[in-house]
């Protein structure tokens, strides 16, 4: 029972930011359902995976983004599913009645559906997650200055789309 409560417990705390990730990095939500599905019956079945991890939510991105890739190589080579994901845009954000926010919103998706799904998962993890650039590198397993280098990129291609439609604002 208490591993049952403990899994509760991580599901409740860790589930949306979970899907927010994934449904940013995967960009289909069938997927992003099955992946999270597919980490939550991993923790049910290895409750013990969480013992050793510092910070939990980094833990479970980083758990996150593994199955994430291998969902992605299953299907085949990584640029065969960028090509599928690039004619794919999935609202992330939620729909708002505020005409200039709704435009703002689905230019910001479409700019975000254009960062290599590096760089949009570490864009993700910094802004709507907080996560430091450690816990990004833990997160993903990459090098600390990579996950920086992937965010600044990520920004200054953000930048240039978003510009005109800021431009256009003032």
């Amino acid at each position: 029972m208490q591993a049952e409560s403990e899994l509760q417990r991580l599901y409740d705390e860790h589930a949306q930011a979970l899907f927010a990730f994934l449904l940013n990095f995967t960009r289909a939500e069938a997927d992003t359902r099955d992946v999270l599905q597919e980490i939550f019956i991993k923790l049910a079945r290895q409750p013990e995976l969480l013992r050793g991890a510092r910070d939990e939510r980094p833990f479970l991105i980083r758990l996150a983004h593994n199955a994430a890739i291998d969902l992605m190589r299953r299907r085949g080579t990584r640029e065969k599913y960028h090509d599928q994901l690039g004619e794919e845009t999935e609202q992330v954000f939620a729909p708002t009645s505020n005409p200039d926010e709704a435009s703002f919103r689905a230019a910001l998706t479409d700019a975000l559906a254009e960062l290599p799904a590096e760089q949009r998962a570490v864009v993700h993890l910094k802004l709507w997650e907080n996560l430091t650039f450690e816990q990004i590198a833990d997160a993903l397993d990459v090098p600390l200055n990579t996950a920086a280098s992937r965010y600044r990129y990520g920004l200054d291609k953000l930048r240039g789309q978003l510009r005109p439609l800021y431009d256009e604002i003032k």
